[in-house]
């Protein structure tokens, strides 16, 4: 059972219900839970971090697991790096979270040679350690936000906060085996390893060397029984011959909007799979899920969900509860959460029969002769289309209407190729968007692409000519 309030991980751990065979695993490195509940990866010096802003960079996410079960409530800040920022960020990062300790697999010159702080080596190896180790601290975990460009921002949380929408997930006496697409250092990943950690139920992890298919293919080898990922990580997946592997008790799909092509997808491939998509993101916390196998939301969610409060104003969702981030790290940072509290998250929903359903982001939205397209309605529409495995709707700059909207569509494989099959699939997609759209929203031009690039978040990479 997931313990009341767990002081900090390992506290969470050592009360798991049995620990026998549970294990956090990669295709290199298996770590016994029993062990890491009982050893150090820090080589016996985590007391030396006791209390003390860490900064924790790693090659691998099971070496950032281990250590993130180790350092919680013993470390006063632990500053989670993702795998892809840049190295020219740490010295703004070491100064604005005010580290004194970097705890890492890698060399201080790897990291460009930093001020000199404390530097604490870590290792995927357990070893044995004293059981008395005491976690005391009321550790803040601060997390990159996904999809910025510059200065990254730093969305500071409890584990609390983190872990206020995760319930036990052990049901009937099944054991659950958890994965994700998602890399844990980062808010959607970062959730899963939680509620395996909480649960004391094993997870199965990617490395950087997998490709889509070889991780597929380790995680049903290691009978994954639950996965989650972004729509785009799972539309990627689907092209895979090793996804038939995959036999899954619970999909999940967060971070990104799921439409009702992709949901499609995924329920013919796993018809036997309970399925759901989440709201959640790094400031607002996770605020719900939708289990009917429907894109959008009822409307009723709004003011049924426990312990979050939501309301949508000026078009957007705005959300208020113990699960969001306290506030953003830095001088002069930007406010996370208005003066009653609530976190913007700036997705635009619009109510349709008793139904919310996304429509983009705010930030996101493309000016047509002064009219707003939001890219993400365009897309859902395209991916429809029996032959479309998924879209990419940008702009295109006009001088006559300053922006116009164009549309990249990669085909299904199954897909016929052919000049004649080609046109016919390109007229298809515009009939259907101007069927559903207004004109002003159907695309000037489809073109058709081999892939789209995913970022390390798990969405997809938007450009704009």
């Amino acid at each position: 059972m997931l313990p009341n309030n767990p002081a900090s991980l390992l506290d969470a751990l050592r009360a798991a219900e049995n620990l026998s065979g549970r294990v956090l695993v990669d295709v290199n490195t298996r770590i016994a839970l029993g062990d890491l509940a009982n050893g150090t990866v820090l080589y016996g010096r985590a007391e030396e971090l006791r209390g003390r802003s860490v900064l924790l960079t790693t090659r691998e996410q099971v070496t950032t697991a281990a250590a993130l079960i180790e350092l919680d409530g013993l470390a006063g800040r632990i500053v989670i790096c993702p795998p892809d920022l840049p190295l020219q960020y740490f010295a703004y990062v070491i100064e604005t979270a005010e580290i004194d300790a970097i705890v890492s697999d890698r060399t201080d010159f790897d990291l460009g040679r930093p001020r000199p702080l404390y530097f604490s080596p870590c290792t995927r190896r357990i070893e044995a350690c004293a059981n008395d180790r005491v976690r005391d601290q009321q550790t803040e975990w601060v997390l990159f936000t996904s999809g910025t460009t510059g200065l990254p921002k730093l969305a500071v949380h409890t584990l609390k906060s983190l872990t206020g929408a995760i319930q036990p997930n052990r049901q009937g006496g099944e054991e659950v085996i958890w994965s994700t697409f998602y890399d844990i250092r980062r808010y959607g990943g970062l959730q899963i390893f939680l509620r395996a950690a909480l649960t004391g139920s094993s997870l199965v992890l990617s490395t950087t060397q997998q490709s889509t298919a070889e991780f597929l293919e380790h995680a049903a080898v290691n009978q994954v029984t639950h996965i989650s990922g972004t729509p785009s990580h799972w539309r990627r997946a689907l092209m895979s011959p090793t996804a038939k592997l995959l036999q899954p008790r619970y999909v999940r799909l967060s971070g990104e909007i799921a439409d009702q092509g992709i949901l499609n997808h995924l329920r013919s491939f796993y018809p036997n799979a309970r399925m759901s998509h989440a709201f959640a993101s790094t400031e607002a916390g996770v605020a719900f899920e939708v289990n009917d196998d429907t894109a959008g939301f009822p409307a009723g969610i709004l003011e049924s969900t426990p312990d979050v409060e939501m309301k949508v104003e000026d078009g957007t969702l705005r959300i208020r509860s113990a699960r969001t981030a306290s506030r953003y790290l830095g001088m002069g940072a930007s406010a996370l959460k208005d003066e009653d509290g609530y976190v913007d998250t700036r997705d635009v929903v619009e109510l349709q029969d008793g139904r919310y359903y996304f429509a983009g982001r705010r930030d996101g939205a493309i000016n047509v002769g002064g009219l707003k397209v939001f890219p993400e309605e365009i897309e859902s529409v395209i991916n429809r289309h029996p032959e479309v495995h998924m879209s990419l709707v940008r702009t295109r700059k006009s001088s006559v209407t300053g922006a116009l909207v164009v549309a990249d569509v990669m085909l299904k494989p199954t897909a016929t190729m052919t000049d004649r099959d080609i046109n016919a699939i390109q007229n298809d997609i515009l009939s259907l968007c101007r069927s559903n759209l207004s004109s002003y929203k159907v695309p000037a031009m489809i073109s058709f692409v081999p892939d789209f690039n995913v970022a390390e978040s798990g969405k997809v990479m938007r450009r704009n000519a």
